[in-house]
């Protein structure tokens, strides 16, 4: 649950600017759709390898 401290004479778009940020901050929306489907470890481990891979490709410059 996300708590948001507004003193009284805050506006209301500030405190929902606040809101906003700590919401995206503690990435509820990236742990509900996990939570949606099973993956499997070794499916996640090689989604991970992958990345690692395209990452050190890029910083090597094969793509642009």
């Amino acid at each position: 649950m996300l708590i948001i401290d507004s003193k009284d004479c805050e506006n209301i778009d500030k405190a929902l600017k606040k809101y906003k940020k700590k919401f995206e901050k503690a990435k509820v929306l990236v742990q509900l759709r996990e939570r949606q489907s099973f993956t499997k470890p070794s499916v996640k481990k090689r989604g991970q390898v992958l990345k690692a891979v395209y990452r050190q490709q890029v910083a090597s410059g094969k793509f642009d």
